[in-house]
């Protein structure tokens, strides 16, 4: 299996509900380094995975709705942990539907599977991943 992996970075803003998150429960901000991984058995015409550019370009947009913002006030984060676990597959949906639309100038139904990890500091990250299709 072949992959290529892009990464950015959001800054956010949230709160925790349950007594298992601490003083997370108040809100609180954190930095989150955002990577994702695009998998595919072969290579295209061109010898790659996927054009890194168009791989950077999609991540990027993906996460600016999120970049700077309070989750907290977000309508479909309504009554719902915006944990990391959470986080990586709300961005896979959204990169995952980017490839099934042809965004990253590759038929989507040539990439295996999206790996999507979000790190909250340099030892804890959690990670979503699962077929394209």
């Amino acid at each position: 299996m072949y992959a290529v992996e892009v990464s950015d970075h959001i800054m956010i803003a949230h709160s925790f509900r349950g007594a298992v998150f601490g003083p997370a429960q108040a809100l609180h901000g954190a930095t989150f380094a955002v990577s994702v991984a695009f998998l595919a058995e072969r290579l295209d015409a061109n010898g790659i995975v996927v054009d890194i550019g168009r791989a950077f370009e999609v991540l990027k947009a993906v996460l600016a709705p999120l970049n700077y913002r309070n989750l907290d006030e977000f309508p479909d984060f309504k009554d719902v942990n915006t944990t990391t676990e959470f986080l990586t597959r709300h961005v896979f949906d959204q990169i995952a539907e980017q490839v099934r639309t042809g965004k990253l100038g590759r038929d989507g139904r040539e990439f295996a599977a999206i790996r999507v990890t979000i790190a909250e500091s340099p030892s804890a990250r959690a990670w979503y991943e699962a077929p394209v299709w």
